[in-house]
């Protein structure tokens, strides 16, 4: 297992309460050495998910599994595609399973998970995924695996070059299909599903499954059985979240968000928002008010968005403002609060945001900031969800209302006291050098672009020069030395500068009478210089 594998992941652990008439792993035909390695972390019995996945996915049947994010889904496909590995492998052995996710993070976690529940197995588990250094990668491969995880693009990118050998994989697993299609993934996977043996299982894992699912499903899997783990019903869930919506001025959405982020009770906390420009601009916001906060968006390089995510999971920071896509598939405990700093784009959106808290049975609650204009947008979610919130109350950050219903402290302010700053911050966590393409880390971007453009402002000559004809005003040739031609304005006498900046008048193409004195005797100068 390489160590791209476990960086930024959060282990896998039982930190959920699951019910005590839940079957056992051990009650399925799962090898010895995965049940031990599970129950080495305190996994023993199944969530819903895998209760109802395990018996079609072991017998090597394809499946398409429904249920919402944080329902233990890595595990309803992780341990049938463990179970399935021939190992140990030989050195250098081509990857027998495949996992693809959408997003880095999601890649990362996933790969830890399966490490975790492989360990005893010996289970040689790759990670590969874009904004790193090409060469670890390669070594990994070369060195064999048993199972790839990664997204597609960097999979696709090795493949073509050779370095991922696919004419062994006999399982492949496609997690947050849903995501990939909103990312436009569809081509890249096409194409890596056809360097794949037709003989093969697979799994098709989402949260929800809209129409190009569907087709998917019908052109990449053999007679699938789906699965769901939800009520039969086509609203996805939300219930399980205390969800409230308010509606926010632009102007006063900070100075409302820093009140929300003083409730009592509240632990770990994630801001969405739609741009990664919002997202940079809020995390740095509240930083300098006092708060611990980080921000994970596409403009980030992958070193800094594993730094705020390892500082997230640490504790350091208690803050994470982050995009839908960077988001996606990120799996911290103890998630208290989603603040939807900015409306989200559609119902599916927000299901996965505030499915970033109350995961695996644990409580939560989501708070949506509405802008007026975002209001049409707002109310399609709430029927689409039958949502109650279709007229959310106008919401300023001195509101009682807000302060009652969310337990804010009265007093509270926009900014932090003192004798609460107890959090280490983002600083606290290095950044570690991943050595793949750089991009700006955070709030130092916008400084160091403004000193690269200063840097190369001052090193610009300022000195311009001035061209003369190839004759003199009286047709006399230039001098040899060419230095009026040449040396820089401020370099030459004042009278020489006088001179060719004085205007002369003519009349009908000939120089009036005392002009033509003035312009021979200045020739004469010139010449006798």
């Amino acid at each position: 297992m390489t160590d791209a594998a476990t960086e930024s992941a959060a282990p896998l652990a039982a930190t959920a309460p699951v019910k005590p008439e839940s079957p056992l792993f051990s009650d399925f035909a799962v090898r010895p050495e995965i049940i031990e390695s599970l129950k080495a972390v305190g996994i023993e019995h199944t969530f819903a998910i895998q209760e109802l996945t395990l018996p079609i996915a072991l017998a090597g049947q394809d499946l398409i599994g429904q249920a919402r994010t944080g329902t233990g889904k890595t595990l309803g496909f992780g341990v049938p595609l463990l179970n399935r590995l021939k190992v140990p492998s030989d050195k250098g052995a081509a990857p027998q399973a495949l996992v693809i996710a959408p997003t880095r993070e999601l890649a990362v976690q996933v790969a830890g998970d399966l490490s975790t529940a492989g360990k005893k197995l010996g289970a040689k588990v790759v990670n590969i995924y874009g904004g790193r250094a090409y060469e670890p990668q390669i070594e990994a491969l070369r060195s064999g695996a048993d199972v790839v995880v990664g997204t597609p693009g960097r999979l696709l990118d090795l493949s073509q070059q050779g370095h991922l050998q696919l004419g062994n994989v006999n399982c492949l697993v496609l997690d947050e299909a849903d995501e990939m299609l909103d990312l436009g993934f569809l081509p890249d996977i096409e194409r890596l599903m056809a360097m794949l043996p037709t003989t093969r299982q697979t799994m098709l894992f989402s949260a929800t499954m809209p129409g190009p699912i569907v087709s998917l499903a019908r052109q990449f899997l053999n007679q699938p059985m789906q699965i769901r783990a939800e009520s039969d019903t086509e609203i996805p869930a939300t219930e399980h979240v205390e969800q409230f919506a308010y509606r926010a001025h632009a102007m006063d959405k900070v100075e409302v968000l820093t009140r929300i982020l003083q409730a009592e009770g509240r632990g770990l906390t994630m801001i969405f928002s739609r741009t990664k420009r919002t997202a940079q601009k809020v995390a740095d916001e509240l930083v300098e008010r006092g708060f611990a906060a980080g921000a994970v968006h596409g403009d980030l390089g992958q070193g800094a968005r594993e730094q705020a995510l390892r500082a997230f999971r640490s504790g350091k920071v208690d803050v994470l403002v982050a995009t839908d896509v960077a988001a996606r598939g990120l799996d911290v405990d103890d998630v208290t609060h989603v603040i939807n700093y900015q409306c989200p784009e559609d119902a599916m959106t927000y299901v996965h945001r505030i499915g970033r808290t109350a995961r695996a049975g644990k409580s939560g609650v989501s708070v949506t900031l509405v802008d007026w204009d975002d209001l049409p947008k707002w109310k399609l979610i709430c029927d689409q969800l039958n949502l109650p919130f279709h007229e959310p109350s106008e919401t300023y950050s001195t509101s009682a209302h807000l302060f009652l219903e969310l337990g804010i402290p009265e007093g509270a302010k926009g900014v932090l006291p003192r004798r609460d700053r107890t959090r280490a911050g983002l600083d606290a966590e290095a950044v570690e050098d991943l050595g793949g393409p750089k991009k700006r880390s955070g709030r130092d971007a916008g400084s160091s672009k403004e000193a690269n453009t200063s840097a190369s402002r001052s090193g610009r000559s300022r000195s311009r020069t001035r061209s003369t004809s190839s004759s003199g005003v009286d047709g006399t040739p230039p001098s040899s030395g060419g230095e009026s031609s040449t040396a820089p304005a401020s370099d030459r006498g004042s009278s020489e500068a006088s001179r060719n900046r004085r205007r002369r008048r003519t009349r009908s193409g000939a120089p009036v009478a005392g002009e033509r004195a003035s312009a021979s005797a200045s020739a004469g100068s010139s010449t006798a210089s």
